[in-house]
């Protein structure tokens, strides 16, 4: 047999090395508060994008109105980023100026 090919008779164990798997960088997904867009829309916004159900959404809802911003949830870039632009599709279709951004967890 070759050099290198799996052969062991000298009796040695080959180790493997395993490589660490880091885990993907969090992105918080935020709705900011604004004077047009209806508190019945964001709610529906929650509870379609964000499938969170309806006391959940309202809760959520209240913290966009009252503190100027709400946590939707937490995801990876990507889920996070498409999440957005769902918000921002939708606020368009209704001529909504909801604003709804991502940032490090």
């Amino acid at each position: 047999m070759a050099a290198g090919s799996g052969d062991y008779s000298d009796g040695s164990v080959k180790l493997e090395s395993k490589e660490k798997v880091k885990e993907p960088e969090m992105f918080r997904v935020v709705l900011h508060n604004d004077n047009y867009t209806t508190m019945d829309f964001v709610v529906e916004v929650l509870m379609k994008v964000f499938h969170m159900p309806a006391a959940k959404a309202t809760q959520v809802m209240l913290d966009v109105h009252k503190k100027g911003a709400g946590i939707c949830g937490t995801y990876t870039f990507d889920i996070a980023v498409t999440k957005v632009e769902e918000v921002h599709l939708m606020a368009k279709e209704k001529e909504f100026p909801l604003r709804c951004t991502y940032e490090r967890a």
